[in-house]
């Protein structure tokens, strides 16, 4: 497996709520320049790890590090500037429009002496084009689909144009069509302007297709991790998911694709029983 240089780490990280831990002790490196997804069962840490990477969530031991700095004492506009992150159940402020909220992006960006700049307008407008919402500027964000809104918090996270990026299931309440395009969206970025990118996805088939590096985590610990072709076997998925499958190349990538094993099926009635001759003769 290809080594990738990693920015950002976690070193015996344990993260807990409350008396619960939920990641015992975690060795992390995320590989610079690549997208990253994190895959596994509801419940496994994924989103908690996410969180604890944009610091969100303090650890309850170890560190997150950043270039070799601990997160936590980190000023937070400096974070702000360098790490990006759409949370899973983001709240906007009420009655704000599409525009203002795809703006505040940019606030890590901004000094006192200079709230608006021509290149927050840049960012900002091209945040939106990539996304598709330039037509529901004007709109409230409450009034939106939940497909709509969830394009709108990601042109947010992508005007705030960070080196680091952290996904948590952006494909949420989108339908199929728009799940494509926000993920083909993340590959560009990746390609074109060397972003690193860490997404949660629940779809494995689609974490195989666009990831360059999978992690599988499974009861906060991490149970294997490399490429796609690496991670994606039908003895991980039946570890990790307990789901009986076969693996088999994706005809258009050739990437890792799982197919479930049969749907469930009625049994067929047995067919009535054929009497004896005896039987037969027995019968008044």
């Amino acid at each position: 497996m290809t080594r990738h240089a990693a920015r950002l780490t976690a070193r015996d990280l344990t993260l807990a709520y409350e008396d619960r831990t939920v990641v015992p002790g975690l060795d992390l490196d995320i590989p610079d320049g690549r997208v990253t997804v994190i895959i596994g069962p509801n419940a496994c840490g994924k989103s908690t790890t996410l969180r604890a990477l944009g610091r969100l969530l303090r650890p309850a031991g170890g560190a997150v590090l950043l270039d070799g700095a601990e997160l936590a004492r980190l000023p937070t506009r400096q974070i702000a500037r360098r790490i990006g992150l759409l949370p899973q159940t983001p709240v906007a402020p009420e009655a704000i429009t599409v525009a203002d909220l795809v703006a505040r992006g940019r606030q890590p960006h901004q000094r006192w002496w200079q709230q608006w700049s021509e290149e927050d307008e840049r960012a900002v407008t091209e945040a939106m084009a990539r996304t598709a919402t330039t037509d529901l500027a004007d709109r409230p964000v409450d009034a939106l689909s939940g497909g709509q809104r969830q394009r709108v918090w990601i042109a947010m996270a992508l005007a705030q144009e960070t080196g680091l990026l952290l996904l948590d299931e952006p494909t949420t309440y989108l339908d199929l069509a728009h799940q494509v395009e926000v993920l083909d969206l993340v590959r560009r970025l990746n390609h074109e302007q060397g972003r690193t990118v860490v997404l949660v996805l629940h779809d494995l088939n689609q974490a195989a297709r666009y990831a360059d590096h999978l992690i599988a985590f499974r009861e906060g610990r991490v149970v294997a991790e490399g490429t796609p072709a690496e991670v994606v076997t039908a003895g991980l998925v039946r570890e990790i998911f307990g789901l009986e499958c076969v693996v088999v190349p994706d005809p258009v990538t050739g990437s890792p694709l799982v197919v479930p094993g049969a749907p469930w099926a009625p049994r067929p009635a047995p067919e009535p029983a054929v009497p004896t001759r005896e039987e037969s003769r027995a019968t008044p």
